[in-house]
């Protein structure tokens, strides 16, 4: 790991580690839930001695792409103050991203306006997206895993 990375991972931890919202995954991943969006955070090395911190939010899942679907997509980019939509089509996945310079000169504000921008616009948008294009809200998903894991331990004896 470089060094601009292990700075930029402990000014995230500084930065973000007193909310409850926050939550450490891997040594370069860390989540953030804001109302019905979660942003992902990834540390990324650049090269030998520079770092990336790309937040991201997959807003939904199974949207088919079309062209009114990529000109919607591109119509919101050009109103976005930073970041911007795109498709995966592993999974039809409708995310929100935006990287910033990570190491020496990342800053408390940055991230935390990165973060608190990107989690804004997903939760702002996810239904929008949801009623015009289709698919489900990662929020929905996430939550019915969650909910068929508390069953299925319920009927195993475990709870």
């Amino acid at each position: 790991m470089n060094q601009a990375v292990k700075v930029s991972c402990e000014k995230i931890e500084k930065a973000l580690g007193a909310s409850p919202a926050f939550r450490r995954i891997d040594e370069r991943l860390y989540v953030v839930k804001q109302g019905s969006a979660y942003v992902m955070v990834t540390v990324l090395p650049w090269g030998e001695e520079r770092a990336v911190v790309r937040c991201a939010a997959q807003l939904v899942k199974g949207a088919d792409v079309t062209g009114e679907l990529a000109l919607a997509l591109l119509k919101m980019n050009a109103m976005l103050r930073f970041g911007a939509f795109g498709y995966v089509p592993e999974g039809k996945l409708i995310v929100l991203s935006h990287a910033i310079l990570g190491g020496a000169t990342l800053d408390d504000v940055e991230i935390l306006a990165t973060v608190r921008d990107i989690a804004l616009l997903a939760d702002e948008y996810v239904d929008k997206l949801v009623r015009t294009h289709g698919g489900a809200r990662m929020q929905d998903l996430l939550e019915d895993a969650a909910y068929k894991r508390i069953l299925d331990t319920m009927d195993k004896g475990e709870a």
